[in-house]
């Protein structure tokens, strides 16, 4: 029977998502699949994280460079270098913030009453209307309440 092979890249990904999932479920999962992997290959999971192990220092010795940053400290862009905390705000920009809405409130509803509004002819002609009918249902209610004798 021929020898079956690791498949490496496929065993480093389930072996990333064994040891750096989010959640428990994920971790297992991951286990799950890289004992699958190893066992098509012929291999326990200990075997294979062994023989992934080996690989991983024989394969290639770390790129150039690889601790220090890849661009100089002076010249790190603004939305690189972390925000300042912000400053707490204190109870008297509290108070100060609603005063001033406070009196932008005020100063809104001045200039609203100084406003003339002037009267729709359409809804002065409705409202009239309103106004008769319903005097003249108080007019029959009086007369019905009223005893015939009066």
């Amino acid at each position: 029977m021929a020898a079956r092979v690791l498949d490496r890249d496929r065993f480093a990904k389930c072996r990333a998502l064994m040891e750096r999932g989010a959640t428990p479920g994920e971790r297992a999962a991951g286990r799950a699949a890289a004992t699958r992997v190893a066992a098509a290959a012929g291999l326990t999971l200990a075997a294979a994280l062994a023989l992934a192990e080996a690989g991983r220092s024989e394969a290639a010795p770390p790129a150039p460079g690889r601790d220090r940053p890849r661009r100089p400290a002076e010249r790190t862009y603004a939305w690189a270098e972390p925000r300042p905390a912000p400053e707490p705000v204190t109870v008297e920009e509290l108070r100060r913030q609603k005063a001033a809405e406070d009196a932008r409130r005020k100063r809104a509803a001045a200039r609203a009453r100084k406003r003339p509004q002037p009267p729709d002819p359409a809804w002065e002609q409705w409202s009239g209307e309103v106004r008769e009918a319903q005097a003249a249902r108080d007019r029959d209610w009086t007369r019905r309440r009223r005893p015939e004798s009066d």
